[in-house]
């Protein structure tokens, strides 16, 4: 597993020291957004001139992209929005493999008009499944055909909140480009922390053959309110998140992509990141002393 982080941690004029600053920090993955570059994250166009750069910038780093951010909303309400999210991330798609990278991180979205990441009781209707379906039936042929993987988040506020309708999701696209992003924080923000293990046992069964990147932030508890235990999201190592159990289990489901860091700041990156390189070598260290027992 190798460890990466959201390349906008890391605010800089150009992306040439954004790339600086992420190498300087030890990593050697990210996930790239072409805000780092001046540009709305889903642009009108790309010029290949410009995703060639991106590339040959982090080869001359040996930086490698995980994948690019394509986050809009998949059932926003207005259905001329939308199209015009669809167009855009089908310019990203043509682009994404110039850039260095074949995975595409998508957001399923929500009914609320203002902010993708805010619920709905929407989200649950016959009408928004049918709406994603139709978003994706748009973007899964150009994402074959360019051999690019797009990558949907289960996220409480979306409309693919949970490990259920995502697998079920899966099932009814039937396509070798959908794929999932593995986040233990969303998955178990909408639940108990007590059961973390449970829950994420029952996610990675599953969904762990179809898992191309995971995300690495924490939870902290802040009591409960009328819809369950309030979570605040923190740096990963800063919360109850049990990250022993998080990497066991994508371990076991033979997960070898890379764990993304996020939702931090730049002075917190080298305290998660040092945690997580600790986490994934006692892990390692813990299965070598299992193996070489006599």
């Amino acid at each position: 597993m190798q460890i990466g982080i959201f390349a906008r941690t890391f605010a800089r004029p150009g992306f040439e020291g954004t790339f600086d600053a992420i190498k300087a920090h030890g990593l050697d993955c990210l996930q790239f957004n072409l805000a780092c570059v001046g540009l709305p994250t889903l642009p009108e166009t790309i010029e290949p001139e410009l995703a060639r750069r991106i590339h040959a910038e982090l080869i001359a780093r040996s930086l490698s992209m995980a994948a690019v951010s394509g986050t809009c909303n998949l059932i926003h309400p207005d259905p001329e929005h939308r199209a015009q999210c669809l167009r855009r991330l089908q310019t990203l798609i043509r682009a994404s493999r110039q850039m260095g990278t074949n995975i595409v991180t998508l957001c399923t979205g929500t009914r609320d008009l203002n902010d993708m990441w805010h619920g709905h009781l929407d989200n649950d209707s016959p009408e928004s499944w049918r709406d994603l379906v139709s978003s994706l039936e748009s973007l899964l042929p150009g994402a074959e055909a360019h051999g690019v993987v797009l990558g949907i988040e289960p996220e409480p506020a979306n409309v693919i909140h949970s490990a259920q309708p995502a697998d079920k999701l899966l099932r009814e696209m039937k396509s070798p480009a959908l794929k999932i992003i593995f986040d233990a924080a969303n998955l178990v923000a909408s639940r108990e922390i007590s059961d973390q293990r449970k829950i994420l046992s029952e996610a990675c069964e599953l969904l762990g053959p179809n898992i191309v990147l995971a995300h690495a932030k924490d939870l902290v508890s802040h009591g409960f309110d009328k819809g369950g235990t309030c979570y605040e999201t923190v740096a990963a190592g800063k919360g109850q998140l049990d990250y022993e159990v998080y990497i066991s289990i994508l371990q076991k489901a033979g997960f070898k992509g890379a764990l993304i860091l996020h939702s931090l700041s730049e002075d917190e990156v080298p305290a998660a990141f040092k945690f997580l390189q600790e986490k994934l070598r006692c892990h390692t260290e813990g299965r070598a002393s299992i193996t070489n027992r006599p």
